[in-house]
């Protein structure tokens, strides 16, 4: 089953998710990091030391958003080219403000682009990452090929994916959480009922954990890893080319 963020919309669902995270887009951070208590950015570095570990010269982050995860990684890694692309416009308007703010324009790139259908010549990447942006995938397996495709030999691609916790006290609190207080909190705050809606619902249906590591097998991935973090609230999962 497909979940998309507009139930009641004809278009596709990149062309939904585009337009969900366009009308987000200026409060995202705010409700990203006060729902999660700041968590989310314990899960980034962690998954950036990762990709960091092959010592990567041209990084690209996909469904980069606001840049957060970019950013990032033009702090904690030593490549010298990064380029962070996403299909919302309204999202990479704010990552490029944040890069100036944080004097790292000169060193980041943010492009409007398709995960399906990158702009850019096969072996190109170094590493590539992606963070809580696999499951907004129209076509998880096409785009895990294309991220393949522009890997050079040998490139990582590290994945930061929420997932259902195993451990039954965690998943019920979890749950709560998610289903019940962050759509609630997130139409509050965002005026976007559907898209905090979306959210836990794209969670239940994303095929974590061995699952995952699984696809990424199939469509070509090598050396292939899975991290549970936070009692399974979140993984990291990479491979290679």
């Amino acid at each position: 089953m497909e979940v998309r963020p507009y139930a009641d919309s004809d278009k596709s669902k990149r062309e939904q998710v585009e337009m969900m995270f366009d009308n987000i887009a200026p409060k995202y951070d705010l409700l990203n990091h006060s729902l999660t208590a700041g968590i989310d950015r314990i899960w980034r570095r962690k998954a950036i030391k990762i990709a960091a570990q092959n010592n990567p010269k041209n990084l690209l982050d996909i469904a980069a958003g606001t840049g957060d995860f970019t950013i990032l990684e033009a702090k904690r890694t030593n490549a010298t080219e990064i380029i962070g692309i996403d299909i919302s416009q309204n999202m990479l308007n704010v990552a490029v403000e944040k890069a100036r703010r944080a004097k790292l324009d000169n060193k980041i790139k943010f492009l409007k682009a398709d995960s399906l259908s990158m702009p850019f010549a096969d072996n190109t990447f170094d590493a590539a990452t992606v963070g809580f942006g696999v499951r907004n995938f129209a076509d998880i397996p096409a785009g895990l090929t294309e991220i393949l495709r522009v890997l050079k030999p040998g490139g990582r691609l590290v994945v930061l994916e929420l997932s259902e916790p195993s451990n039954p006290l965690v998943k019920g609190v979890f749950g709560f959480y998610f289903h019940k207080i962050l759509p609630v909190a997130g139409k509050i705050v965002s005026k976007d009922s559907s898209a905090y809606k979306y959210l836990p619902e794209s969670v239940d249906h994303f095929p974590y954990g061995e699952r995952f590591v699984n696809i990424m097998k199939t469509c070509g991935y090598k050396n292939t890893h899975l991290k549970w973090l936070s009692c399974g609230i979140a993984a990291i999962y990479w491979g290679e080319k």
